[in-house]
């Protein structure tokens, strides 16, 4: 027999019956019922049931035993009795009797229990990580990780596209973000960085011939955390592809990721890849405030500034009398009650505006009737256009925001999101996907007027070398995200490949010849030699997997996160340099003043 084990704890049945067999596991839980001990043992694949009582030639030493001891046994499989049979785990039908017992790791007190579903501070679950990823539900994030992976490649594969590496210690090159640097010990002085994304890498695959190229990339970032994005490294499923158009990037990718939802969404409705809508990111941002839209939410934010222009509710009109703003409206289908309207009401104030104005219509028995302060103000004739424009009726409701609407919609976006939940409107059981296109390259500083990059700055111009010679506000690019229940999971663009169109979109944001060639000159040297068009796009793995384990915070589908503060608990990083190493790579630490 096996030095430990003869079947995992997940696959002993019934027909095992009156075997000898050895597992190998942790103590998940101890019950003792008067003289006979049962223990659930567990191992990566599932708990079986093992017991002895006083007969058992080991009974003194199974007493000892405590959860999460690591414990080898020998033992005879018996049936349960009907009535004790566990129907929920697959060994449910047998339990074993033990004959032999070998304790191969005990543990100290536990500063966090395996078993149960007990909450504990984040710092803690961190700290003792590996006690932590003990428990079933991240067991099962892990494996749907490596799992989704493992489809993820597979799905590449079947398209044509190899797998190749990229760099990991490199040069700098900004990506919207910070990079983490490298101290050369043989160049004093000099650092290497670690990418941000193997984006340039993967741009020169395509001008070396290598037709369709994909990685599970490792990305490095210096970045603030959120729920949603690890402070420091994350994986994305990179991708590039020659000869291609923006509509060829999304027949491409967008398969793969409806397959992978699907394979591994608990049933849950994905809409058909050809069905996903493409959304103008100017659209976007009216409709939804946001560029990554939650569609299972149905509602679509309008303008109505017209109705409010010269109007008898001053706020908004003196508004409109400045240049730039507009008054939009949030419809709320079933939200018509003063006591919804009062708390979105107070969430505008939570999230630091005087308030939110609205209207509500009501069934008086004799007709319908539009109350709420504003509806007062404005009139019936005003209400009632409003209510037409924005296809609502009896107990529904509808909320207003104005000024320049950079300043608004963001706060917009997220009371669209509040109501559709408060309400019920939002489709639970779905994956929304909607491509977001048409970004602007450029924007203007709002006190400076001064031009820079709005968004990608290797993003080919939709009109080439034309577009970069009208008005730069005007000038979209070939770049596009793919959102799905409100969150980016892909972000790409057909790229610039042109020297001479790259250093006039870098021209018009201040960014001279010389500057480009320094910063970005492995690239723009290549494209001088037979630059294939090419495009692609990279989607997050992290992400997806939060969002398939229902998760809503990235941490718990990551194995080793680092915490809200950029810090390892477990391996104490970062950490404190030896001087020896500072002095090997010529550094010193200048102490910062706290």
């Amino acid at each position: 027999m096996h030095a430990y084990r003869s079947h995992t704890c997940a696959e002993l049945n019934k027909s095992h019956v009156g075997e000898t067999v050895r597992l190998s596991g942790w103590v998940h839980r101890v019950r003792d019922h008067g003289g006979l001990l049962f223990i659930d043992l567990r191992d990566h694949y599932g708990v079986t049931q093992i017991m002895a009582d006083p007969d058992s030639p080991v009974f003194a030493e199974i007493e000892k035993v405590r959860s999460e001891w690591c414990i080898r046994i020998d033992g005879n499989v018996k049936a349960r009795d009907a009535s004790l049979v566990n129907d929920k785990i697959p060994t449910g039908e047998i339990e074993v009797f033990i004959r032999d017992i070998e304790v191969l790791g005990s543990s100290a007190e536990l500063p966090l229990m395996v078993f149960g579903d007990q909450e504990y501070p984040e710092e803690t679950r961190l700290r003792y990580r590996y006690l932590d990823l003990r428990r079933e539900k991240m067991q099962a994030n892990m494996v749907l990780r490596s799992n989704m992976i493992q489809s993820i490649r597979k799905r590449m594969w079947d398209k044509g596209f190899n797998e190749y590496q990229t760099p990991i210690i490199t040069a700098s090159s900004p990506e919207g973000a910070r990079d983490f640097l490298v101290p050369s010990r043989l160049h004093p002085g000099k650092f290497y960085a670690l990418p941000q994304a193997p984006q340039q890498f993967k741009q020169l695959m395509m001008v070396s011939g290598f037709d369709k190229y994909f990685q599970i990339a490792p990305c490095f970032r210096d970045e603030d955390p959120r729920a949603d994005r690890s402070p420091t490294d994350f994986y994305q499923l990179d991708l590039e592809m020659s000869f291609v158009t923006q509509q060829d990037v999304f027949d491409t990718i967008a398969p793969v990721m409806a397959g992978v939802f699907e394979e591994f969404g608990k049933g849950r409705k994905v809409d058909a890849a050809e069905d996903w809508p493409q959304i103008s990111y100017k659209d976007a941002a009216l409709w939804y405030g946001s560029d990554k839209p939650d569609l299972r939410n149905p509602i679509k934010m309008q303008v109505v500034s017209d109705h409010f222009r010269g109007s008898g509710f001053a706020i908004f009109a003196k508004l409109l009398e400045q240049e730039g703003t507009e008054i939009r409206a949030i419809p709320a289908p079933t939200g018509g009650s003063r006591k919804f309207c009062d708390r979105m009401n107070a969430f505008a104030q939570k999230e630091g505006l005087p308030g939110m104005g609205y209207i509500f219509w009501r069934d008086q028995g004799n007709g319908m009737e539009a109350a709420g302060p504003l509806a007062k103000n404005i009139g019936p004739e005003r209400t009632e256009a409003i209510r037409q424009q924005l296809g609502l009726g009896v107990g529904d409701a509808a909320f207003f925001l104005g000024g320049k609407p950079k300043a608004f919609e963001s706060v917009a976006g997220r009371a669209r999101n509040v109501i559709g939940e408060e309400l019920g409107l939002t489709d639970k059981d779905r994956f929304a996907f909607a491509w977001i296109v048409d970004f602007p390259i450029y924007e203007a500083d709002e006190d400076t007027g001064k031009i820079d990059f709005e968004h990608n700055p290797f993003s080919m111009p939709q009109g080439g070398m034309e577009a970069l010679e009208g008005d730069p506000l005007a000038v979209r690019g070939f770049q596009y995200d793919l959102a799905c229940n409100g969150y980016e999971l892909v972000s790409g663009a057909i790229r610039n490949h042109k020297p001479e169109i790259m250093f006039k979109a870098f021209e018009i944001a201040g960014y001279g010849k010389d500057e480009v060639e320094k910063r970005f000159g492995g690239m723009v040297n290549a494209f001088q030699y037979g630059a294939p068009p090419h495009g692609g796009c990279a989607a997050g793995i992290d992400r997806m997997v939060m969002l398939l384990a229902d998760e809503a915070n990235i941490r718990e589908v990551i194995m080793f996160p680092m915490n809200q503060r950029a810090e390892d608990l477990m391996m104490s990083a970062p950490s404190e340099p030896l001087s020896d190493q500072l002095m090997e790579l010529g550094l010193r630490v200048i102490p910062q003043d706290s």
